[in-house]
């Protein structure tokens, strides 16, 4: 389906942006010697994938089995998920899903699910890599100590159905050398038990320019430089001309001279802020801010008076690009051509 103009709130998407980011990052990582592995959680789209592996990428990140399944419907075969996987439904999924793929490796921090994910795979013919998740200062799932990502990889290695695979982190922004300090002391101690630590993937859009150089990590993982959005423009990372993905939306009210409600609030931009002021750089009005959401309705502060009239469209950057996407049922492309084709967010609401 293609047309020029979308009802609003529309989810836009410049694939000719996409893919220069997509192209861009790829050259960043080959010229680090590092291979890339983006998350697709930013985009949930099988075509995009596709061209991340096109491009150079290894495999791709997901980050729940649902994501997974549907990479896997559309023949994407080298697939990392990097989260714990608990329960008997799930593990089910979770070896379905292996038996359709080359390669799919899974993360643990603890016992009880690598315990878990061994039972799961102790009848299948292959075993399921997976590797020891790391907290290197992000504060949220991971070991917390090289030592004990050393003994939970001798767990997965003397684990039936079960291979180790390496080590992996999210670290928090500018965490780069906490990275290198832990995965260094820990990859020494897991080989020291003669086990091989093969990979050692980290990740995150944030630092993703910083990435290589002298370094333990072999593999980075980003999602968000596909699309970039304006909190990855307020920490450098990228321009406003970087963003490929706007939120499309209607001017439906001017109660005053300074204040416009537009037809996108928190169910199309999302209610995250990130540190940030305000919900969205509104293109083409700098001065403009998205001050406020309610479900339906953003609300617009300006200091230029009448700068919004009703029915006025207007495109905005959303704070954080990865929520937007899962809010929307589809995206429209916009083409080298300026034409728009919708097409279906495939693991969009994929929350399990």
């Amino acid at each position: 389906m293609t047309v020029h103009a979308p009802e609003t709130p529309a989810l836009v998407i410049d694939e000719r942006v996409a893919r220069a980011n997509i192209a861009r990052f790829q050259a960043h990582c080959e010229a680090a010697g590092l291979a890339l592995r983006p998350h697709i959680k930013t985009h949930k789209l099988p075509l995009f994938a596709r061209d991340q592996i096109a491009a150079g990428a290894c495999g791709i990140t997901v980050q729940k089995v649902g994501e997974a399944e549907v990479m896997a419907d559309a023949g994407i075969d080298d697939i990392l998920l990097t989260y714990n996987i608990l329960g008997v439904d799930k593990l089910a999924r979770l070896a379905a899903v292996a038996r359709r793929v080359e390669r799919l490796a899974v993360v643990a921090d603890s016992a009880v699910t690598v315990a878990g994910l061994g039972a799961a795979f102790s009848r299948e013919e292959r075993p399921l890599t997976v590797l020891v998740e790391c907290d290197t200062g992000a504060g949220r799932c991971g070991v917390p100590s090289p030592q004990a990502a050393a003994g939970l990889s001798a767990t997965i290695h003397e684990t039936g159905g079960l291979v180790f695979g390496g080590l992996m982190t999210y670290p928090a922004p500018g965490g780069q050398s906490a990275v290198e300090t832990f995965m260094r002391t820990a990859k020494a101690l897991i080989e020291a038990q003669g086990i091989a630590c093969a990979t050692i993937t980290s990740g995150g859009s944030p630092d993703m320019w910083k990435a290589g150089g002298e370094t333990v990590v072999t593999e980075y993982r980003a999602g968000t430089y596909i699309y970039n959005d304006r909190s990855l423009v307020a920490g450098g990372a990228c321009s406003l001309d970087d963003c490929a993905l706007t939120v499309e939306a209607t001017v439906v009210s001017t109660p005053t001279p300074t204040r416009a409600i537009l037809d996108a609030g928190s169910k199309a931009l999302s209610s995250d802020l990130l540190g940030l002021t305000g919900h969205g750089t509104i293109l083409g009005h700098p001065e403009a801010a998205i001050v406020g959401l309610s479900e339906e309705h953003g609300i617009v502060h300006t200091t230029r008076e009448n700068e919004f009239e009703i029915g006025q469209r207007v495109a905005i950057v959303p704070n954080h690009a990865c929520v937007v996407t899962n809010l929307f049922d589809f995206a429209w492309l916009k083409g080298n051509d300026g034409v728009l084709r919708r097409t279906a967010i495939a693991a969009r609401g994929r929350m399990t």
